[in-house]
């Protein structure tokens, strides 16, 4: 846990910027995997871990913004609870740690929330994501659940999202050593892309070196040689030579802090002449986005000095043709390219995703996108100091999707179908990188993971 004044001081701000009525924030409760005493390992709620820092199940917090005072709701554990997992803190003692002055049994929560509500008083929370929640939120609020997002307060959600995304000096600090076994996951990974090797294997090997982190994966692994599926969570496949291996993965901290890397590398050390043609254009794509990010720049101009790079990189092997900037602007590159540049990042690999993308992405100025490819773009409005954020750029040879737009004639004036098709089966390259907005410009996190061809080849020699 952070210092005790980092969370009374974050909850303090959270008041000041909401002008009434009183603010809950549920925690998370164990959910079972197949039967109830069977549980998936515990992730705590990241707004309760921001506002109250404490990582145990069965807690909420209460902000009352008119007499600026907060509430802790928890039960202490009984004798049962002790045999099984071992003496655990009272729950006024975790209240202490956090700086907040008032702890009540959790059955309390309901008089609490019923007693406000009989006053006329606001309730602030924000959309509920987990049914466990969602059920004892209606019965908390009598909203039904069906009614919950649409009834979540939108002032509450722009307060978050307006603290969250500023990182402060500790959250970087987290996420950098986040990042620090991140680059012994994935540099392990490129070291075991040899021939004859099973893609579980590698999976495995990088899952342990998250727990021996001391904290686990931030998102389930994406390693896989048919990297053209951009979320390939299946680990079956045996490496061959000639093979790419797109390798998305990261880890959080003990305080949940996240890191999100993806390297692409050749099975057996040697990139082919073609995987470095391709790949070199996504290199290309990567490091100039990063060079362009700077405070007062929209992410979204960054997208597309993104992929009008890889537009033009694609036109010089023959794959695009045309006018490139029109190609971008209408999406034509969205053929190779189907997703978004990047994403906040922090306490959620996808941060506040639960809060709704377009809160966090966007804004009144910046709008997004209703355009195959530019339409899944997670961030686009002006960079700050202080963001944390993904810049990952890819080029995807997605047979579906070239037989699709080749059949309804879409884009020929972009699109070389013919030569397109020759790459069929060759898979797909993303590198990616975190990065922190700073007040000038930008700074990557954590040690760098290798990226050039040189030295991919190197380090897998």
């Amino acid at each position: 846990m952070f210092e005790t004044k980092t969370y009374v001081n974050r909850r303090k701000k959270l008041r000041e910027s909401l002008k009434d009525g009183i603010v809950l924030i549920m925690g998370n409760v164990d959910v079972p995997m197949n039967y109830p005493a069977n549980t998936y390992h515990f992730r705590q709620d990241s707004n309760f871990l921001y506002f109250f820092g404490i990582d145990h199940q069965g807690m909420a917090g209460i902000l009352d913004i008119d007499n600026q005072v907060d509430y802790l709701f928890g039960d202490d554990v009984s004798i049962d609870d002790i045999i099984w997992m071992g003496p655990q803190p009272l729950v006024k003692d975790k209240a202490n740690r956090v700086g907040v002055p008032n702890s009540m049994p959790f059955g309390e929560l309901a008089e609490f929330l019923k007693n406000a509500r009989d006053k006329g008083r606001k309730i602030h929370f924000l959309p509920p994501y987990r049914a466990e929640n969602k059920i004892l939120m209606e019965k908390l609020l009598g909203i039904p659940v069906d009614k919950l997002k649409a009834e979540a307060s939108v002032e509450l959600i722009k307060a978050v999202v307006a603290l969250r995304e500023i990182k402060e000096p500790e959250e970087i600090a987290e996420i950098e050593k986040a990042i620090e076994t991140g680059y012994k996951m994935h540099t392990s990974a490129i070291k075991m892309a040899k021939p004859g090797v099973y893609e579980r294997e590698i999976a495995g090997v990088v899952e342990g070196i998250a727990l021996a982190g001391g904290g686990t994966l931030s998102f389930p692994i994406i390693l896989s040689k048919h990297g053209e599926t951009l979320h390939n969570h299946d680990h079956s496949n045996k490496l061959e030579a000639g093979d790419l291996l797109l390798v998305d993965t990261g880890c959080e901290t003990p305080m949940r802090y996240a890191s999100d890397h993806t390297r692409t590398v050749p099975v057996g050390g040697k990139f082919s002449q073609r995987q470095k043609e391709i790949y070199e254009i996504v290199l290309e794509a990567n490091v100039k986005a990063i060079e362009a990010i700077r405070p007062g720049v929209t992410f979204k101009s960054i997208h597309m000095l993104a992929i009008n790079i890889i537009g033009e990189g694609l036109k010089k092997l023959g794959l695009m043709k045309g006018n490139i900037p029109q190609a971008a602007e209408q999406a034509a590159t969205a053929l190779f390219m189907p997703h978004g540049l990047g994403h906040m990042m922090g306490l959620d690999v996808h941060d506040m995703e639960d809060l709704g993308e377009n809160y966090v992405g966007y804004d009144d100025e910046v709008k997004r996108s209703d355009l195959f490819g530019t339409a899944y773009l997670r961030l686009g409005k002006r960079l700050k100091p202080g963001f944390v954020l993904t810049v990952e750029p890819g080029i995807y040879f997605i047979p579906a999707l070239i037989e699709k737009w080749e059949q309804e004639g879409k884009f020929t004036e972009f699109i070389n179908y013919d030569k397109v098709k020759e790459y069929i089966g060759f898979g797909g390259i993303r590198i990616e990188d975190d990065v922190l907005v700073t007040e000038d410009g930008y700074r990557i996190l954590g040690p760098a993971i290798p990226k050039t061809v040189a030295d991919i080849e190197s380090l897998m020699a």
